[in-house]
């Protein structure tokens, strides 16, 4: 926009339109039900539902087993289906940007986005149909963490890192975790499914990384399970030798974009401008009848050639598996390259990497989850303090100290306040903070129940420091009409003694004011119950590869798909205090089970430890609330 002007550039936008879960918020608001019993039902709506889900009865859906819906809800349900086919609003495209010559309004109707930004009202295939120029601009959250790492490190130990001129990719260590699949926080290595695919392969080297970054597209499991088996060295019949000639580094198995169009070419005759071609209609979802004509050519061509019916089903097949979402090998080169960077970082700074990952909002995990992890790499995590926090996470040789930025509820304005004080000179007490920072008692009384401000308490109690706070501030309230210039040398309000709050009671305040426990895993409040079970640690998995074992486990992260018979099943992330583990629902047990299958909270799960290529999981047949 600074460039070439914010007049003759926006960002393309995207047309939203009613989902499930968007119609029945909107028509249940209306209704004037309260956003407690509207999230209870809207948040178990499935990413893949469709609207005509609404239809019928709901209480026969399995996610709602434990739910029974009275009126209005039928009613809700039914008018819901009938924003099918609506829009809803515009949103900003990820990266999609139009420039044009003259005003862009000449062009293309345009509006403001809620932050600002100028978006056109066409989406991303209406512009390019009208010949304007699109570029897409995507944003990287890695690369945020990186610099913000290489930043700590600058400052920590005087060790500079030029970022153009580093080439970890024949770092040992770097190579064990890819290796070992230790990669949680690693820009794209992170998933399930990529730790998974990297200690299957039982890879580390840059090579290697480059093909997985690509052939984890979504539509890919069948391919990606026949190229491990080749690459580990069991033996297999080439569906036909132009694919393991034009396919030799891969093992036969077509893994890149542009493995599309050299297939098309060397097995169906197609000139370089119709492979091309095939492979740009593949990424486009409303290409149904184009894709057709050049499925005929490709048959006809492959027929012409001796190839076999039979060989030309499998070989399309394949070539339908880049439908919408694949790279091309520069790109996962260039992403497999960053996440060298990222995951060097993680294998020789540990700290201060886990850090920048939690101070950019991590990736595909929640906090919580890098929290742990970094414990499990042997970091301690300290509370937030009112002298060591930093905005950001912060961190240094074995220690990762908690962000003011984590703080739940407390106000920018007080943020930027507490900062802009200190820098001026330490807070002596608390007496001195309340005098110099003034912000709101609501955010005080945050800092207190965090803990932050246990380093300048004077020997008081957290609620001796609330009630201090809260006589501070109705005093204050009360001089406001004098200058406060007056009162700097008051004494400090002397508190009644009172007890310190229950261990229970401080944990249930941590949990209120940074959403999750960082002083200890929220596992060890069910000792009690804990003693009583006969489990199996979830890091001691392995060593019961066929067995029938009850496992514990705190809900990380979850992924919910639907099978060829269109049948919900999850693969889902648990972890107990040793390790996170993998775990397998599938169709029948989900139905069984997916009304208590919510975030946060701690399961006894049951089922036989399975094993494929050395990767464990627990597919599970049993759950229950510990």
């Amino acid at each position: 926009f600074a460039k070439y002007g914010a007049d003759r550039a926006a960002m393309i936008s995207n047309h939203v339109g009613f989902r499930p879960r968007a119609a029945t918020r909107e028509i249940a608001k209306v209704y004037g039900l309260p956003e407690q019993e509207i999230k209870a039902v809207t948040q178990r709506m499935g990413y893949y539902w469709s609207l005509r889900d609404l239809d019928g009865n709901m209480k026969d859906n399995p996610v709602y087993k434990d739910m029974e819906f009275k009126e209005p809800w039928p009613e809700i349900f039914r008018l819901a289906t009938k924003l099918r086919g609506y829009p809803r609003h515009l949103s900003v495209h990820c990266g999609g940007i139009v420039i044009v010559p003259d005003r862009i309004d000449r062009y293309v109707p345009v509006e403001r986005a809620p932050k600002g930004l100028p978006i056109i009202q066409w989406e991303k295939d209406q512009a390019e149909d009208a010949g304007l120029i699109k570029i897409d601009l995507l944003g990287n959250r890695s690369l945020a963490v990186i610099r913000d790492a290489l930043a700590a490190i600058r400052e920590n130990y005087g060790i500079e890192i030029d970022y153009d001129q580093w080439d970890p990719t024949q770092d040992a260590k770097t190579q064990d975790l890819f290796r070992g699949g230790d990669t949680l926080g690693v820009f794209y290595t992170e998933s399930p499914s990529m730790r998974q695919l990297q200690q299957k392969c039982r890879t580390g080297d840059f090579d290697h990384l480059v093909i997985h970054s690509s052939i984890i597209r979504p539509a890919a499991n069948k391919y990606i399970r026949e190229y491990v088996r080749r690459l580990r060295g069991v033996r297999y019949q080439p569906l036909h030798p132009i694919l393991d000639e034009v396919l030799s580094e891969t093992h036969g198995i077509m893994v890149y974009q542009e493995d599309v169009s050299r297939i098309a070419m060397a097995m169906a005759g197609f000139d370089a401008a119709n492979a091309d071609m095939l492979r740009k209609i593949l990424s486009k979802k409303r290409a149904v009848k184009k894709l057709d004509d050049y499925r005929q050519m490709f048959y006809a061509g492959a027929r012409n050639r001796g190839v076999s019916r039979d060989i030309i089903d499998e070989v399309w097949q394949m070539i339908l598996s880049f439908s919408g979402y694949s790279f091309c090998k520069p790109h996962s080169a260039s992403y497999a390259l960053l996440s060298f960077k990222s995951c060097y970082l993680r294998a020789h700074h540990p700290a201060e990497f886990m850090a920048a990952v939690l101070s950019n909002q991590g990736g595909y995990y929640s906090p919580f989850a890098y929290v742990s992890e970094a414990r499990r790499m042997g970091l301690t995590v300290l509370l937030p303090d009112i002298h060591e926090s930093r905005r950001e996470y912060w961190g240094r040789d074995k220690s990762i100290r908690v962000g003011l930025m984590q703080l739940k509820g407390l106000h920018e304005a007080a943020l930027q306040a507490i900062l802009e004080e200190r820098g001026k000179r330490p807070f002596r007490s608390l007496a001195d903070f309340l005098s110099r920072v003034e912000i709101d008692v609501a955010d005080v009384k945050i800092l207190i129940k965090a803990g932050a401000l246990d380093s300048i308490s004077g020997g008081a109690t957290r609620p001796e420091m609330i009630w201090q706070a809260l006589a501070w501030h109705e005093t204050r309230a009360a001089r406001r009409p004098v200058a406060r210039s007056l009162f700097q040398d008051i004494p400090a309000v002397v508190p009644p003694r009172v007890p310190q709050y229950s261990p229970r009671t401080v944990l249930e305040h941590e949990l209120e004011t940074l959403d999750f426990l960082i002083s200890r895993h929220p596992l060890s409040l069910y000792s009690q119950p804990l003693s009583k079970l006969n489990y199996v640690r979830g890091a001691d998995l392995p060593r019961h590869v066929g067995r029938r074992v009850t496992a514990v486990g705190w809900w990380v992260t979850g992924k919910l798909i639907t099978t060829k018979n269109d049948e919900p099943m999850e693969f889902i992330s648990f972890e107990d205090t040793s390790a996170l583990y993998e775990t397998v629902f599938f169709p029948e047990v989900y139905k069984r089970f997916c009304h208590m299958l919510n975030r946060s909270r701690p399961y006894v799960l049951t089922g036989t430890v399975e094993e494929e290529f050395g990767v464990c999981t627990l597919t599970v047949d049993s759950v229950r609330l510990l």
